[in-house]
C-alpha cells in the first residue's frame, strides 16, 4: 500500500490494541480469578456488567462514554480534563469493550486449574506470591495469553465504540476500521481492499495463534490427562 495514512493509522490501531490488553492483562486476571473462585453478594451484578458488551451495541457503549469523557462530562467537571476525541479515549473505551473477550478466556483457564494443587502448596507452607508464580501461571498461561491475543485481535477491528469516542482524525484517533469506512465512504474501494486485506491477514494470525494456545493448554489440564 502507497497511502502513508495508512500505515500511520495502522501504527495508532497497534497502540491502542498494544496498551489496551496491557491494562485488560493487569485488571482482568486477578477480577476473572475472583469470579472464577470466590462467592460474594451481588457476584452475578458484577459478571453482568463487565460481560454487558457482549450484547450491548458498541454505538450506545461508546455513546455513554462520550458523554463521560467528553468537555462537559462528569470527568471533565472534577478533574479538569476530556479524553474524548483523544488517544486516552479509544484505549478506555476498547478496555471496556474487550474487557469480556479477555475476562472469558483468564476466567476458563482458572477454571480448569485443579484446587487440590493449590491446596497442597499452600498446606506445604508455600504464601499466595510463591503459589501464584509456581502453580498457578505456569499452569494457565497458555489461556491467559489466548484471553489476551483474542482481546488484542478484538480491538484491531473495533469500529462503533472507538468512532463515537474518538471520531475519524488522521493520525490522531483514526482506527484502521475507520479508515477502511472513510475509504469505502470516498469510493476509493481499491485502498479500502488493501486496507481490509491487511487487517484480515493480521487477524487469522492471531485466530490461529489462539487456537493453537487453548489446544496446549487443554492438553495440560489434569482433566484431559483423565
Amino acid at each position: 500500500m502507497s497511502d502513508p495514512v495508512f500505515w500511520e493509522t495502522l501504527g495508532l490501531t497497534l497502540r491502542v490494541s498494544l496498551l489496551s490488553t496491557l491494562i485488560l492483562l493487569l485488571m482482568g486476571v486477578p477480577l476473572a480469578w475472583v469470579l472464577a473462585h470466590k462467592r460474594f453478594w451481588g457476584k452475578r451484578v458484577v459478571e453482568s456488567v463487565v460481560l454487558l458488551p457482549l450484547t450491548l451495541p458498541p454505538t450506545v457503549l461508546g455513546f455513554y462514554l462520550l458523554l463521560l469523557l467528553g468537555q462537559n462530562g462528569p470527568i471533565a467537571q472534577v478533574l479538569g480534563f476530556s479524553w474524548a476525541f483523544r488517544f486516552e479515549g479509544l484505549v478506555v473505551g476498547s478496555v471496556l469493550f474487550s474487557l469480556p473477550f479477555a475476562l472469558n478466556g483468564y476466567r476458563e483457564a482458572f477454571r480448569g486449574l485443579e484446587p487440590d494443587l493449590i491446596q497442597t502448596a499452600r498446606t506445604l507452607g508455600a504464601g499466595w506470591l510463591r503459589v501464584w508464580l509456581e502453580v498457578i501461571l505456569p499452569l494457565t498461561w497458555p489461556g491467559i495469553l489466548s484471553g489476551s491475543i483474542l482481546a488484542f485481535a478484538h480491538t484491531l477491528g473495533e469500529f462503533g465504540v472507538v468512532l463515537m469516542v474518538g471520531g475519524s482524525i488522521p493520525g490522531k484517533t483514526q482506527m484502521v476500521s475507520i479508515y477502511i469506512y472513510d475509504q469505502v465512504q470516498a469510493l476509493r474501494f481499491d485502498r479500502a481492499n488493501q486496507a481490509a486485506g491487511v487487517l484480515l491477514l493480521i487477524s487469522f494470525a492471531l485466530v490461529y495463534l489462539v487456537r493453537s494456545l487453548e489446544d496446549r493448554w487443554k492438553s495440560r489440564t489434569p482433566s484431559s490427562v483423565r
